[in-house]
This record gives structure tokens, sequence and C-alpha cells, in this order.
């Protein structure tokens, strides 16, 4: 019988601690969290779990102090929760765009490198060996036997060239990178 009056006690003060506090420790959490949902799930679950432990309240411990350590935590929670949500979020988004950049970037080089075999083969061995070797158009010259006007010449035929076929590309990868 005294186990029934004392879980009766203990269920009425904990409904009187609800109506007491509801309001004030919504207003703690909001404050905490700053999401109305977020503060009134907190306080929930604050409740919750103060009923399940109801057959072990002290009347004697100050409940209301309880209580508003209990949200405190509770939002610190699930603010540290968002934290780490965010944090991989970011770091999904960062590895799913590096990827894609890869992929964009073998396409582009395979695209660039087709239209270099393109060329004409002396001007393809020019342009290679301007752009890929790093030489100067006189060592081109001196090492081809031609003149440095006419490896300027080539140089400036493959470059009118490769603007002209790799235009579109370029303009898709604008496209892509800025959506």
């Amino acid at each position: 019988m005294d186990k029934d009056i004392r879980q009766d006690k203990q269920v009425l003060l904990i409904e009187q601690s609800f109506h007491d506090h509801y309001e004030g420790l919504h207003r703690y959490a909001f404050t905490i969290l700053k999401d109305n949902d977020n503060a009134k799930d907190a306080v929930q679950a604050v409740f919750l779990k103060l009923w399940e432990k109801k057959d072990t309240i002290d009347e004697e411990q100050s409940l209301k102090s309880y209580l508003y350590t209990a949200v405190y935590n509770y939002c610190l929670n699930i603010k540290r929760h968002e934290k780490i949500k965010a944090r991989y979020i970011h770091e999904n988004n960062l590895v799913q765009h590096e990827g894609a950049n890869m992929l964009v970037s073998k396409e582009i080089n395979q695209q660039i490198m087709s239209h270099i075999a393109a060329l004409s083969p002396q001007c393809q061995l020019i342009f290679t060996k301007s752009r890929f070797e790093g030489k100067k158009y006189a060592d081109i010259a001196a090492e081809m036997g031609l003149s440095v006007k006419t490896v300027e010449a080539q140089m400036g035929k493959a470059l009118k060239i490769l603007r002209a076929k790799l235009f579109d590309i370029m303009i898709s990868v604008l496209i892509l990178f800025l959506l």
C-alpha cells in the first residue's frame, strides 16, 4: 500500500512540475537551440526521461534545478549532433565535388589531347615542345632547323585551332561549376 501511495505522489509531482515549469523550460531550450520544435522536443524528452525514472525521484531534491540542468544538457547534445551532421554533409559534398572535378578534368584532358593529335605533324610537334616540354621558340627552331618566325606561325595556328575546338568544352565546364 505504501508503494502505491509513493508512486501516486511521484506521478502528481511530475504532473505538477510539468504544468509549473514547461513554459519556462521551453523558453530556456529555445534560447539555446533557436528552434521552436527542437525546444519542445528537448523539454518533452526530459519529462519523458523523468517519467521513466519516477521510481527513483527524491522528493527532497530540487526538481526544478534537475529539469533545467537536464534540458541544458539535452540541448547541448542536439547542438553537438547538428555540428557533426553539418560537418558530414560538408565533407560529403566536397568529396562528391572533387570526384566530379576529376571526371571532368580527365574528360577535358582526353579531348584536348585528341585535338592536339589532330593537328598537322609539324604543328603538333612544335606545340608539344613549347607547351609540354617548356622549350622556347628559338630552341625549337634551332632543334628542328626552322626559322623562329615559322615556329611562331605554327604555334599561332595550333592555338587558333585549339581555341576554336575547345571553346564549347570550356563553356560546358563553366556552366557545370556555376551550377
